[in-house]
């Protein structure tokens, strides 16, 4: 039997999807026999994310490690470095596993320190989308680019979570030059149970960050717009943190929406799903965004752009899918969810598809392969 690998997640801010897909790594490695713990930002995450980790420190025999980590490459960034590396150094990892931008700079870099100390670690790295939303054609996004492109050369394995991100990859980065692996982000079976709407559930939800990439700001626009196509009034809320905040209860106000659209601070996901029978996604960038898989695995409705890896999920000719940017499309969908009764049994994808492809366990299982697969190729080199 193989000896039980020790596993490090590394990654800058513990919300949204990143935060989701290494807890569930990190479970099921953890129940596999596996030791693993995670290294990342202490700047940012509040109550909500606390009690997330205070659910995932039984599977962290590693443990729990928050340091400064700053969204954007600076000086700041060297201290970072350092302590990151005296941290994971001491905790003799086989696998080095980064997410997100950040977490994947960081952990190239101390991976490759690693290694030019003699300590056999693989590097993983998965994007999350993260660079692969910038454009060649700008200047800051060129230079993401590039970066992506250099720290290639010191990573061992690189992982897409969508094939929408695969293509990004190559078209924006390159075709990848090491070993590389399409695997689904998954939902563990416990997440698929239907969550009965709250009597005084609203039409629609918005669950999210609040931040402009997400379309939180198409969401209120299309809301007003869907009331004026169904000729009454409807209710609708926005759940989640963000830098934003303010901005869009402002909006809200200006539209005389106030008294039909709240805002709630970010909750645990049964809650938030319980708000509402459809949730809307109008984000105007995405990778493989949780809250669809999450949606649909609790027998939601899911209204969203046709973004990212999203079209993989609702299927890339859904009635479900509006046009990217576009709130008058968002809300013409909206408008036909209300009209018809059967909508969501109509136009979603079968539970069994979401469940045979978007597993937690066949994810955790097929990383694991990976990290072997790394490791073994090592260990022959070394021969």
């Amino acid at each position: 039997m193989a000896e039980p690998l020790r596993i490090i997640h590394c990654f800058r801010s513990p919300i949204g999807g990143i935060f989701r897909h290494v807890r569930d790594l990190a479970e099921q490695h953890s129940r596999a026999g596996h030791h693993v713990g995670i290294v990342c930002d202490s700047l940012t995450g509040g109550a909500h994310e606390d009690a997330l980790f205070e659910d995932i420190k039984p599977f962290l025999s590693l443990g729990l490690t928050r340091i400064p980590i700053h969204r954007a490459i600076s000086l700041a960034d060297i201290p970072t470095v350092w302590r990151g590396y005296r941290t994971i150094k001491s905790l003799r990892p086989d696998v080095l596993h980064g997410h997100g931008a950040k977490g994947g700079m960081l952990t190239r870099v101390i991976g490759s320190l690693l290694r030019a100390d003699k300590y056999c670690v693989a590097r993983v790295y998965t994007a999350h989308g993260g660079s692969l939303h910038f454009s060649r054609s700008t200047l800051g996004g060129s230079f993401v680019l590039r970066m992506e492109r250099l720290l290639e050369r010191f990573t061992d394995a690189l992982i897409f979570i969508c094939d929408f991100e695969r293509q990004a990859y190559q078209s924006k980065v390159g075709r990848p030059t090491k070993l590389s692996r399409l695997i689904y982000n998954g939902i563990n079976e416990r997440d698929f149970r239907s969550v009965p709407t709250r009597s005084d559930g609203v039409a629609f939800v918005y669950i999210g960050m609040l931040r402009d990439l997400k379309g939180p700001d198409l969401f209120i626009e299309a809301v007003a717009r869907t009331e004026e196509l169904v000729g009454r009034p409807l209710s609708a809320l926005l759940i989640g943190d963000g830098p934003d905040r303010d901005k869009y209860r402002s909006a809200i106000d200006e539209a005389g929406l106030a008294r039909r659209i709240g805002i709630l601070p970010a909750m645990r996901i049964e809650d938030a799903l319980s708000m509402s029978r459809t949730i809307v996604v109008p984000s105007r960038a995405e990778s493989l965004p949780y809250i669809v898989l999450e949606a649909l695995a609790a027998s939601k409705g899911v209204i969203a752009a046709n973004v990212g890896g999203i079209p993989e999920v609702l299927g890339p000719t859904s009635e479900a899918l509006a046009r990217p940017g576009d709130a008058a499309d968002l809300a013409r969908i909206m408008a036909a969810s209300l009209r018809e009764h059967n909508w969501r049994e109509r136009v979603m994808p079968g539970i069994e598809t979401i469940h045979k492809t978007f597993s937690a366990p066949v994810m955790a299982g097929d990383v694991l392969k990976l990290y072997r697969e790394i490791l073994d190729r090592r260990a022959v080199a070394k021969i």
